[in-house]
């Protein structure tokens, strides 16, 4: 399925200035156009000691600008023609050097010069940090940090991590796929502000002995993409996650269970500090009774072993039935009858919203199709990736915290 453009029609100035961090920024300009946006490059002289314009020029499609003399403006004003439109300027990498000069407003370059001319009103400035760790340290650059936030720029990063002179630390830019999600959710509407989102994401194992136990299928994806979503509209999001093998969001802060009990033990406490929970966890309902101490063998008889079952406590009714309970959202991932079980939840346990689904057509995928259903009545969402639908439901919640 092909992902969404989540910048489509953005126009992005892409400024680099010196730095050996500018090879990651011909992967950021690739992904940046994959998603859509218009990227005219922009480059100091620093930035050419490090990477051509000709690999940049065929990467954006556009040609690149590293003079402020650039006579292929008709007005030879390219300092003013490239901010005007455009949504925003991103500097990747920013250099010590090149923060120091934002601040104090100095204009030696073309891209400095862009930066003080471009309209602060319609066109924000996006500042990606790249320097050694002392650099990043130096009194002298937190300084100039703390202006540059102020003054109204998004800071983005810096990692941590190995450096190229040897060092480890603070510091370095932030990779191309973690810049690209932090400036799509840079421009996603910020519905959810002042939220605070706990979701739950993937299956549980219950173990029978030390190598074996019960699970399911559940990739995790759906209810990792609802934490990337629910950071992107500006929630401030926990995310509690059984054992999937998935990069936690950008953004997101993230506890790893094993066990059903593990998951109660450590949403129950969490949930009245939220305002939103959102249930899509494939919690297993039974566990063994009791655990072997050491790996179940075969005896040679030929008779598979039999175990006691318990029943496991239900978290999003747990959640529901607190005095001071979040707003709840239930998944039901069923395999036939879809409405009549989702709904049948949704009484059962109180719920002002359930999110179904037919599991065995979507676990491990990265589509679904998605259906709403509420007291009202129901609403099917279109197919799609399934973050698209993540963002979709987020708009769905947004609006009924709204209401």
């Amino acid at each position: 399925m092909t992902p969404p453009l989540d910048l489509q029609g953005r126009r992005i100035v892409l400024g680099l200035t010196g730095g050996i961090a500018c090879y990651k920024v011909a992967e950021f300009t690739r992904l940046l156009v994959k998603a859509g946006a218009t990227v005219n490059v922009v480059m100091t002289e620093g930035a050419e000691q490090f990477i051509t314009p000709v690999t940049m020029q065929a990467l954006s499609t556009h040609p690149v600008y590293t003079s402020q003399w650039d006579t292929r403006e008709a007005n030879n004003m390219a300092h003013i023609n490239l901010t005007r439109g455009a949504d925003a300027v991103i500097v990747a990498p920013a250099s010590a050097d090149f923060i120091a000069k934002l601040v104090q407003g100095r204009t030696d370059d073309l891209l400095s010069l862009l930066c003080l001319a471009r309209p602060i009103a319609t066109c924000p400035l996006l500042v990606a940090p790249a320097m050694n760790r002392e650099m990043w340290d130096n009194p002298a650059t937190r300084r100039n940090m703390a202006q540059l936030r102020e003054d109204g720029a998004t800071v983005l990063g810096p990692g941590n991590g190995d450096q190229a002179c040897g060092e480890v630390g603070d510091g370095r830019m932030l990779e191309p796929a973690e810049l690209l999600a932090d400036v799509i959710a840079f421009f996603a509407a910020k519905r959810l502000r002042g939220q605070r989102v706990l979701i739950t994401a993937g299956p549980t194992f219950e173990p029978i002995d030390p190598v074996r136990g019960i699970t399911n299928l559940s990739s995790g994806k759906m209810g990792f993409a609802i934490a990337r979503a629910a950071q992107e509209a500006g929630a401030e999001v926990t995310l509690v996650a059984g054992p999937v093998h998935l990069p936690t969001p950008r953004g997101v802060r993230r506890i790893d269970v094993q066990t059903a009990q593990q998951m109660y033990d450590t949403v129950l406490p969490l949930a009245p500090r939220h305002s939103v929970f959102v249930a899509t966890a494939a919690v297993a309902d039974w566990r063994p009774a009791e655990l072997s101490e050491h790996k179940i063998k075969k005896n040679g008889s030929k008779v598979a072993p039999t175990f006691a079952l318990t029943e496991n406590q239900d978290i999003l009714a747990a959640v529901a039935r607190l005095p001071d309970r979040p707003f709840c959202v239930g998944f039901a991932a069923e395999s036939e009858n879809l409405l009549k079980h989702a709904r049948e939840k949704l009484e059962r346990k109180n719920l002002p919203l359930i999110v179904g689904n037919l599991g065995p057509a979507t676990f491990g995928r990265d589509d679904n199709t998605l259906v709403l259903v509420d007291a009202q009545g129901q609403r099917e969402l279109p197919p799609g990736d399934k973050l698209t639908l993540a963002r979709l439901l987020v708009e769905d919640i947004s609006r009924r915290l709204s209401a």
